[in-house]
Order: C-alpha cells, then sequence, then structure tokens
C-alpha cells in the first residue's frame, strides 16, 4: 500500500485528489523530522508541535492546489520555516535588525535545500562548544542566559571590559567559521522563545 507513495509526484498526485492515505503517509513519514527541525527554530518543543501541526493542517486544506512537480521535502521544511517567522513576527515587535537577520535568513532558504539552516544551526552550536573555556562561558551567559555585560562581570568577578573582550573574540572565532551568516543564524538560535 505504501509503496504506491514513494515516488514523490505519485505522491503529490493523490494528495491533490484528496486521498486521505497519502495524506497519512506523508505525517507518517515527515512528522517527527518536522518536529526536530522546528525545536531547532523555536528552542521550544510545544511551539515546534504546533507549528507542525499548522503546516499539515494547511496543506490538507490546499490540498487541491499543490503542483505535482514541488519536491514535498522541500516543501515541508520551507512550510514549517515561514510559520515558524510568522509566529515570530505575531508574538514580537521586531526591530529593524531583527528583520534584517529574517531577510537574510530568507535567502538562505531559497538559495539552498532549506534543510541546510538545520545543518548550520547544528555547526554554530558546535562551534559553541570549541570556544575557548572562559570565552565560551560568558558567550553562553549573555546569549543562552540572556544576562548583561554588566550581570555577566558580577556573577564571575570580572571587568566589564574582559567581557567584551571575551565577546569579541567568540564573535571573531565565530565569524572565521561562519562568514557573513554569522549574525543572521546567531539570531535564529538565540531568539527568545515564541510564545503561545
Amino acid at each position: 500500500m505504501k509503496n504506491r507513495y514513494l515516488n514523490n509526484e505519485t505522491l503529490l498526485k493523490h494528495l491533490k485528489k484528496g486521498d486521505a492515505n497519502a495524506f497519512a503517509y506523508i505525517m507518517d513519514t515527515h512528522y517527527d523530522k518536522l518536529c526536530v527541525y522546528a525545536t531547532n527554530l523555536t528552542n521550544d518543543p510545544y511551539t515546534a508541535q504546533d507549528i507542525v501541526q499548522n503546516v499539515f493542517l494547511r496543506i490538507w486544506e490546499m490540498h487541491k492546489k499543490l503542483k505535482t512537480n514541488y519536491s514535498i521535502n522541500n516543501y515541508l521544511y520551507r512550510s514549517v520555516y515561514h510559520e515558524f517567522i510568522d509566529q515570530y513576527r505575531k508574538n514580537k515587535l521586531l526591530t529593524s535588525l531583527e528583520e534584517e537577520h529574517i531577510k537574510q535568513l530568507n535567502a538562505i532558504t531559497q538559495e539552498k535545500d532549506v534543510t541546510e539552516i538545520t545543518r548550520l544551526i547544528e555547526l554554530v552550536k558546535s562551534e559553541i562548544q570549541n570556544l575557548p573555556p572562559k570565552c565560551k562561558a560568558v558567550f553562553v551567559m549573555s546569549k543562552l542566559e540572556g544576562l548583561t555585560y554588566n550581570e555577566i562581570a558580577e556573577h564571575n568577578k570580572i571587568a566589564v571590559r574582559t567581557v567584551e573582550m571575551h565577546m569579541a573574540r567568540a564573535f571573531e572565532i565565530m565569524r572565521e567559521k561562519l562568514g557573513d551568516r554569522m549574525e543572521s543564524l546567531l539570531f535564529l538560535l538565540f531568539s527568545k522563545k515564541l510564545t503561545h
């Protein structure tokens, strides 16, 4: 039964006709992977599930309009990414800098397979782990825990200038590895959790 859906075009033709089994096959095959991807974007598994469910609901609602030459895999990942951005915008008043980061992230998803975002996020996480210990500790306190430089300095009993030097060094190291996309990727990885 499931073998009939292994071909992307055939699967989409069945889905376009309203075949509930084809829809169930897509959900069974992609749901868990999309939730992992969405969790990477949101840092919140519950919000991630909401996003993925919204994407599947929308696909079912518009199944008659689907084009059979889509790559269902790319289409699903791109849909999850855009749903994430839509929810982020609804839940937060964006600054011009954040809007610029979102534009750059959109450019990444347009120029590459959207799953590249997941690979880049994992690369960022890996590079953070590879930072020199003191540099890493300061970076994590700033980006992950949201502490100010003054709070970090007080907590570690060091000068604010030392905190600034550690952060500058962390950015320098990561920029060498990630290039111009670094700020946008850090924004994506460390942006505040979406709220329901």
